[in-house]
């Protein structure tokens, strides 16, 4: 048995606290149902009548307060915006929220978030994001979830900055909180069908919301997004889903509202996604480097190179991804989706959300509140993450480039499928990944007519998840397949990690006069994970020194840490419209044992000396502040809000791509200072229905200590990746009557981002330029919305930019080890989508 601690254990602690936390809950449950009740939830309702209807309400202290009242920096998008725009992917969210960056696709986690130059790995599912989850109040430990669409939508609201007070752990950099819509007072039906004309893809989607009886409401939503050209190949590209990767993903949703009286409500809302493609790799093309050539893929230290085949040019939107080769495709460990499927990648995820809360009244001024989450998801992908590969293979060893006869002695398997043109995919993967999360949090709250009022809480979470993945590393079988099982892949490594989170809260707001408020609090964290990592599969060939055993086991390797986190913030009214305040906060993102450990490599000399530490990754912790201004003017008809910040990120989480041993390497940079000016502004002009708002954003995020990476290079002073110096956006919205029963409506977003950095290895990472793009839309319709058919444009400037970058896998180590061949330097890129023109068909009634 293998144990490994860090830091401080409480793991005693964290039972007998579990327990009369889930014990509080079901008594809190049993005392609310004689009183239940149920209408619109009452987290998400509106204030009082005294409000305009221009008022944008947020959570951000986990209750409603008007945007420009809470002393919080928060970038509210409302539904309308989102639909208006064709909205319905998180990665499109950028163009309204400089210094976001958001990536999607990847095996493991499948996406990452990041926020003002600060973010975590969209491959390796250890990593809790820096950038917070929260779907309609329940922090969603997966990525997964960020590549299914999302519809009927109230409002996103994206929280910068560390909020680990209110939204506790896995929020050292910020909040991405996307709300759903709830079932409304009076019935509505609603409908929307959208084609897209470049990816040639629709969408379709509803939903019937109203009142079953005097004290319940019921809203039932779907949506289907069907898209045959989501990733265009380039010519020549040996697939046999032809020249483009598809994807399809259904989503849909039943929520339950329940006001039996005005001291009880509670909200349930069950969501079911479905989402499958033709891989998992999605917009990830290859730039060639320095060398100006596409590097072959090189293996078996030399006895094998195979013709690369993508063109080198790496923003004209179409990519070079091949089906498995054949020699690697036909045998897998079992069970496994991949078989029978002929090295033809694909994807398949399916996700179930569950979310209950409630709101019982303890007395006129004592609220308690309990949310529950749950999430279940289990998704399987197959794909290549030699990203390119087409034959005719070669060796370069020797004069064997030009005698086919030495490739033919040395890798039989290939040499039997080496055909001009075929599909040499290699490091092809097949994992799994499943996690089931249970969450609960309760608070108290208070409302007193007094000068103070506060709120306590905790917060449990109870995950599994477990990252099964055969593996192609070595690509041994090129030579044969496993001669006692037939399977051609390298390994199957599964790697289950449970978690343990407790944690408790308190914060409080004190009016120390009508124009000067006090706020803060303190959230204690301990958190605990626990991994298991067994090989129940080897490759024969492949037994011996340099590589675990078969039937491999670790034993368990445990992380435990606990954590700190105070805030507090002055708030001073200056007059009705203006706000001022200054906060100082810190952050906290546990550590924990890290999932990218190989047979061959980090695994093997671990399990060889029988220490695991080198798998363990330190917690990230962040320290800092913030001065703003929210300010209304000329009638609150012109917003204007700034605010300054200043952070320093402690241990901050790293993920690198090591291209020599074909591994990821988890990392804790030194230190990263991120600090800037935020700026947004709105404006109701003079003009009727013109409405102009705006976002620029100042950005110094760079290493502020020592950050040796997996290179070796130093990183002390360099920028970090993802954060433009400046970036912004401009948008406008105009709504021309026609007549009493139609409107023209009109709108246009201008987006512009600095140069940044793409990766985190390196002085002279890849850079991606500055960009300017545009968003548009046209639409004729009821003024109502009862109906109106629109033209929406995304991206017009079909700009293609990269979001991370990283070294291709098996390059040819260049000199007399390549044999010839140069050394290689092409890098992998993830990117955006390129342009997309709707067209759409809407109505409610």
């Amino acid at each position: 048995m293998i144990t490994l601690h860090a830091r401080n254990a409480s793991g005693g602690m964290g039972r007998s606290a579990r327990r009369i936390l889930l014990g509080g809950a079901a008594v809190s449950v049993l005392a609310a149902l004689p009183q239940a009740a149920f209408a619109q939830d009452a987290e998400f309702e509106q204030v009082s009548a005294e409000e305009d209807d221009n008022v944008i309400i947020v959570q951000a202290r986990r209750q409603n307060e008007s945007l420009q009242e809470v002393p919080v920096t928060v970038t509210a998008i409302g539904g309308e915006v989102l639909e208006k725009y064709g909205v319905d992917q998180v990665a499109d969210v950028v163009s309204r929220v400089p210094t976001l960056n958001v990536q999607v696709g990847g095996s493991g986690s499948g996406g990452q978030l990041s926020l003002r130059g600060v973010g975590s790995s969209n491959i390796s599912a250890a990593f809790d994001s820096a950038v917070a989850f929260d779907f309609d109040g329940v922090q969603v430990s997966t990525m997964r979830l960020v590549q299914a669409g999302f519809f009927d939508t109230q409002q996103i609201d994206v929280l910068k900055g560390p909020q680990s007070l209110f939204f506790g752990k896995s929020a050292s950099a910020g909040v991405f909180a996307i709300r759903s819509a709830d079932p409304t007072p009076d019935w509505e039906v609603g409908a929307r069908a959208q084609y897209e004309f470049e990816e040639q893809g629709y969408t379709v989607n509803g939903y019937i919301s109203g009142p079953i009886s005097d004290t319940v409401g019921v809203r039932v939503a779907a949506q289907w997004n069907d898209i045959d050209e989501f990733v265009e190949l380039q010519d020549g590209t040996p697939a046999a889903n032809g020249r483009f990767r598809g994807q399809s993903n259904f989503v849909g949703r039943v929520t339950l509202d329940w006001e039996p009286d005005d001291r009880f409500d509670a909200n349930l809302k069950v969501q079911y996604v479905k989402n499958e493609g033709d891989g998992a790799i999605q917009h990830s093309d290859i730039f060639c480097g320095a060398n100006g050539v596409a590097d072959p893929i090189f293996l078996l230290q030399g006895v094998v190179a195979i013709p690369a085949g993508n063109d080198c040019n790496a923003f004209d939107g179409k990519y070079f991804l091949p089906d498995a080769a054949p020699a690697l495709a036909s045998g897998v460990p079992t069970p496994s989706a991949a078989a029978g499927r002929n090295g033809v990648p694909f994807a398949e995820t399916e996700l179930w959300f569950g979310r209950l809360l409630f709101n019982f009244a303890l007395s006129d001024s004592l609220t308690l509140t309990s949310t529950t989450g749950f999430v279940d998801l289990d998704a399987v992908d197959f794909d290549c993450y030699g990203y390119v590969g087409i034959g005719p293979a070669f060796s370069p060893i020797g004069n064997a480039i030009m005698d086919p006869t030495f490739l033919a002695a040395n890798a039989p398997a290939l040499a039997a499928t080496n055909t001009p043109g075929s599909a040499q995919g290699t490091g092809c993967s097949d994992p799994r990944n499943t996690l089931e999360q249970y969450t609960q949090e309760l608070r108290i709250t208070s409302d007193f007519d007094g000068p103070f009022n506060f709120m306590l809480g905790a917060f449990y979470e109870d995950r599994t998840f477990v990252f099964d993945t055969a593996q192609q590393g070595v690509n041994i079988s090129l030579i044969a397949p496993d001669p006692v099982t037939g399977f051609t892949y390298d390994w199957d490594k599964i790697q289950t990690t449970k978690t343990e989170a407790l944690s408790f809260f308190g914060s409080a707001i004190v009016n120390l006069t009508d124009d000067l408020e006090l706020s803060g609090g303190i959230r204690y964290t301990d958190e605990t994970k626990t991994s298991f990592i067994s090989v129940p599969y080897l490759h024969t060939f492949l037994q011996g020194p340099g590589f675990v055993s078969p039937g491999f086991f670790s034993g368990p390797i445990d992380f435990t840490d606990d954590n700190f986190s105070p805030e507090v913030t002055l708030r001073y009214q200056a007059t009705d419209d203006i706000n001022l305040f200054a906060s100082y906060k810190t952050g906290f993102k546990s550590g924990g044992i890290d999932n990218s450990a190989l047979p061959s490599n980090s695994l093997s000399v671990a399990a060889l000396s029988g220490d695991f530490s080198s798998l363990i990754f330190d917690s990230e912790t962040t320290e800092g502040g913030e001065i703003g201004i929210k300010s209304q003017w000329a009638d609150r008809t012109f917003t204007l809000n700034a605010t300054a910040y200043y952070y320093v990120f402690s241990d901050l989480q790293v993920q690198n791509f090591d291209a020599v041993t074909i591994q990821f390497l988890t990392l804790n940079a030194g230190e990263l200072t991120s600090q800037g000016v935020d700026l947004e502004f709105n404006w109701l002009t003079p003009v009727d229905g013109l409405n102009i708002s705006g976002n620029i954003a100042y950005l110094d995020a760079e290493f502020s200590d020592e950050f040796i990476t997996s290179s070796g290079n130093d990183l002390n002073g360099r920028t970090s990746a993802r954060a433009p110096k400046w970036s912004g956006n401009l948008a406008f919205d105009w709504f021309i009557p026609l007549s009493d029963n139609l409107e023209l409506g009109l709108g246009g977003n201008a987006i512009y981002s600095d140069s940044y950095f793409t990766n985190e290895d390196t002085a002279n990472d890849f850079v991606q330029d500055s960009y300017v793009t545009f968003d548009a839309n046209i639409s004729i319709g009821h003024p109502d919305g009862n109906w109106k058919f629109s033209i929406i444009g995304t991206n017009l400037a079909d700009e293609i930019w990269v979001n991370t970058s990283g070294p291709r896998p098996f390059l040819s180590p260049g000199g007399a080890a390549g044999f010839g061949l140069p050394l290689g330097d092409d890098e992998v890129l993830t990117q955006n989508r390129g342009r997309q023109i709707f067209a759409e068909v809407s109505f409610a009634f």
